[in-house]
């Protein structure tokens, strides 16, 4: 996220001198009107790759949205419920491994593709507030605690899953007995983000907010090569340019953020790359120092770059044990959670 505002700023500026400012939001508007698609009435609801939800795992949110869910249960009772929250442009098949490993620990561990991501309903990586995210991560972790009402639960978010997993916690800050976050989103790099290029972002997302900015480069996901072809031949990613309306969005959530921090009470974990060039490693640091939380614990990675789960076999498996680690300690303390 560090070049986020600069992409918008270089762009407004763009747009500022243009003299075809009116045909460019003519070919928005016409894009937009028949890129726009809507299921006949009757017809099954499909997954943007067309398979029917009838025959998938999922939840319907509050906007009527259907939205892919995954789910690794334990052979025996669960000990707890534990929500992962994935990152901008990915989806939740990813985190089959942390999955996995949470499972062989009899926890019951649940994941859905947000809006417009994976194989979830909705604009691809465009969304009308931020909140929306956090309020399906609500709905389904209700949905969960419904089931399963006297387990104590946890999050695990990634990157833009870790601004979502950091407001959802903020919402109802005694309903979680820990939050793991891996890289995640928590300020914007403040070389770029000053007040001058906010501003002129702003003005870019008043003027053409489907303008599509630069996509994420892969290159920075991982050191290890082989995850970062997996990253780009998975058709499920989004592989296109961020619109400056959805980066708008995050600015805004990562504003939120360093409001809520100071009040952080809750048990947290955060676990980053100090080479990581998508999520600025000085959000977790200001996390870790200013929350309130006398819980919480920070492991930096040396030259570790984004997607720590996903990085060289040594730092993977580091992560891994260490989120596994730090949820059963927990669980050993307080094997029950009120909520």
């Amino acid at each position: 996220m560090n070049v986020l505002v600069t992409c918008l700023f270089f762009a407004s500026l763009s747009y500022m001198y243009s003299t075809d400012l009116i045909s460019v939001l003519r070919v928005y508007v016409a894009e937009w009107v028949l890129g726009a698609s809507m299921p006949e009435p009757g017809a099954p609801r499909r997954t943007p790759q067309g398979v029917p939800y009838a025959d998938l795992q999922h939840i319907v949110n509050a906007d009527g949205q259907h939205l892919f869910c995954r789910y690794w249960e334990p052979e025996g009772p669960p000990r707890a419920l534990v929500f992962v929250a994935h990152g901008a442009g990915e989806h939740c098949g990813p985190y089959d491994e942390i999955g996995q490993t949470l499972q062989k620990q009899s926890l019951l561990v649940f994941a859905h593709d947000h809006v417009g991501h994976g194989q979830s309903e909705g604009d691809r990586m465009n969304i009308k507030d931020f909140q929306v995210f956090v309020r399906d991560s609500l709905q389904h972790i209700d949905l969960m605690k419904g089931r399963h009402p006297d387990l104590p639960v946890f999050i695990i978010g990634h990157s833009m899953g870790g601004a979502i997993s950091i407001l959802t916690a903020c919402e109802r800050p005694n309903d979680f007995a820990g939050v793991a976050l891996i890289a995640p989103m928590v300020k914007m790099n403040p070389e770029s983000a000053t007040p001058f290029k906010v501003f002129l972002a702003k003005v870019l997302n008043h003027m053409v907010p489907s303008l599509s900015l630069g996509s994420i480069e892969s290159k920075w996901v991982s050191r290890d090569q082989k995850q970062v072809e997996a990253y780009d031949n998975d058709e499920l990613n989004y592989h296109g340019g961020m619109r400056v309306s959805f980066g708008m969005q995050l600015m805004g959530a990562a504003a939120r953020i360093e409001r809520e921090v100071p009040t952080i009470t809750w048990p947290f974990l955060l676990l980053h790359g100090d080479d990581d060039k998508l999520c600025d490693i000085r959000g977790s640091q200001m996390m870790f120092d200013m929350a309130q939380s006398t819980d919480k614990k920070i492991k930096v990675y040396d030259g570790a770059y984004h997607a720590l789960h996903h990085e060289l076999p040594e730092t993977a498996a580091s992560v891994l044990k260490e989120v596994t680690g730090w949820i059963s300690e927990r669980l050993s303390v307080s094997p029950s959670q009120g909520s």
